[in-house]
């Protein structure tokens, strides 16, 4: 039995589009709030941590430097202690009137932009007023073959080949590992099984973490870093920073 259609009114039948089409505004509003209130909060966390977010930390720039107190000048007047031992490769005079001492990292970018460009500088400018001294400092976390390569350069070291063997670990001629270091090795012409055995039984392991372990209470946290005369210099700094230090402790010696 067929029933009956109910009969409905031009109103009754609009009705459910107008309440369709105010269900699509409020979707809209919400939509649009929603957007406005993320371009807020990118607009916020822009002011708040822009500069960051334009120029990653990494662990070889750090967020802030060692302590340190300004004199006239601009040059640090805090001086650190670092005791330079007998395992630390160094070239230039024990009495020469300035001391570089480094912490570095053979798989540091950083490093090897100092070791490549401002190292070679200082040594033109300056000749034996630098005496130059290689601590290691192996940021293991982000960098694998840092602690062997502080190994295996150490053992050039132990064979009169640091800093020859240096310069080819920062050349990347070839990449960081147990094969390289080797080639690097037979490269320098040094004898090729004692470096070997002197790189396999780990014979500075404990010179290397002795160095890192000391450079962590000084506050270091980074690579490079470098402390002239014991004035604290953070970072693959251009060459006039470390000129501004030099010259001034040239200009002030004795007093």
């Amino acid at each position: 039995m067929a029933t009956r259609k109910k009969n409905t009114s031009p109103v009754e039948v609009a009705l459910p589009h107008v309440e369709d089409e105010l269900v699509n505004v409020r979707v809209k509003k919400a939509h649009l709030y929603g957007l406005l209130g993320l371009l807020s909060g990118v607009l916020l966390g822009y002011l708040v941590w822009g500069s960051s977010l334009l120029t990653p930390r990494t662990a070889e720039q750090p967020q802030q430097s060692l302590p340190q107190e300004q004199t006239s000048g601009d040059i640090v007047e805090r001086r650190y202690q670092v005791p330079i031992e007998d395992h630390d490769p160094s070239f230039g005079a024990a009495d020469a009137p300035i001391t570089i001492i480094e912490f570095s990292d053979f798989e540091c970018p950083f490093c090897q932009r100092y070791a490549t460009q401002t190292h070679a500088q200082l040594i033109d400018t300056y000749g034996d007023q630098i005496r130059f001294v290689y601590k290691d400092f192996p940021l293991t976390s982000i960098h694998p073959q840092a602690f062997p390569a502080a190994l295996a350069a150490q053992c050039a070291n132990e064979q009169g080949a640091f800093w020859a063997y240096h310069d080819m670990l920062f050349s990347q001629q070839l990449p960081l590992g147990d094969e390289s270091y080797l080639a690097y090795a037979e490269q320098a012409g040094l004898d090729a099984a004692e470096f070997s055995a002197c790189y396999q039984e780990q014979r500075y392991l404990a010179a290397v973490q002795a160095d890192f372990d000391f450079a962590t209470t000084l506050g270091v946290s980074s690579t490079p870093t470098f402390f002239i005369n014991g004035i604290a210099v953070i970072g693959a700094q251009p060459f006039s920073v470390f000129a501004q230090i030099i010259d001034y402790e040239l200009a002030n010696l004795g007093d």
